[in-house]
């Protein structure tokens, strides 16, 4: 199955698959997809309550958070209907069996135009960052990346990332200390914010066998946005 979205819509209709066991959602960057000190609903949240709504549901509604994007992210993540499809994800996730590509939009042009990443991160509890070193140290964590330049700008290079480890800030982390920032990620060295404080790092595919139905899905979803610089490098992605 082969599944392509590509709308502005309201929330609702950032549903872009779902069927009895799973609900595949194009999170906004303003979105949280757990609670935090904030306080803001979460994700989990909301879908709850409007299922809950939409079926009438007179009972509690189950969603099970399977995997996490950060929250000035956007992008596809999967929410797990019932417990048998959270536990049957959560094996896949350990398996490393799902295809997750991103879309991020950097500060520099990198030196080659594809290539393979791989630095160890140590995360930083205090500052909620990660930093990466070229080789093993005490306390890291092997991170690999591939990366491929789709489309550049006057200002601004696309990038397809391939993400092969899933580590604290990884795809922020890496693209950074090889020179790359995203645009907006001031928390790693873009030099200003922006408005609404999202960054330009999209999920934009994921590939998976239905741990349920083991029919192989493939989701590509482009970011919900009236944001220039998504929109002038749309046309490179599609």
């Amino acid at each position: 199955m082969h599944l392509e979205i590509n709308k502005k819509s309201i929330w609702a209709e950032q549903i872009v698959y779902e069927d009895n066991h799973i609900l595949v959602l194009n999170k906004l960057p303003s979105e949280i997809v757990q609670g935090d000190k904030t306080g803001d609903m979460p994700l989990s949240e909301k879908i709850k309550h409007f299922i809950k709504e939409r079926d009438n549901k007179p009972g509690n509604v189950f969603c099970g958070v399977i995997h996490r994007l950060d929250r000035p992210v956007s992008g596809l993540i999967i929410f797990a209907k019932t417990s048998k499809a959270l536990s049957r994800f959560n094996e896949l996730f350990r398996d490393k069996t799902i295809s997750k590509t991103y879309l991020a939009v950097v500060k520099n042009k990198p030196n080659n135009e594809k290539g393979l990443l791989t630095h160890y991160l140590v995360k930083n509890e205090k500052t909620n960052t990660s930093k990466a070193y070229p080789k093993e140290i005490a306390g890291s964590s092997k991170a690999l990346l591939e990366y491929e330049l789709i489309a550049s700008s006057d200002n601004y290079h696309l990038l397809k990332i391939k993400l092969l480890t899933g580590r604290h800030h990884q795809i922020r982390c890496q693209l950074s200390a090889m020179g790359c920032p995203i645009k907006g990620d001031l928390k790693y060295g873009f030099n200003r914010t922006n408005d609404g404080g999202f960054i330009h790092l999209h999920s934009y595919q994921l590939e998976f066998v239905h741990p349920v139905k083991k029919e192989n899905i493939v989701i590509k979803c482009l970011p919900i946005s009236s944001d220039a610089v998504w929109n002038y490098f749309s046309k490179s992605i599609l």
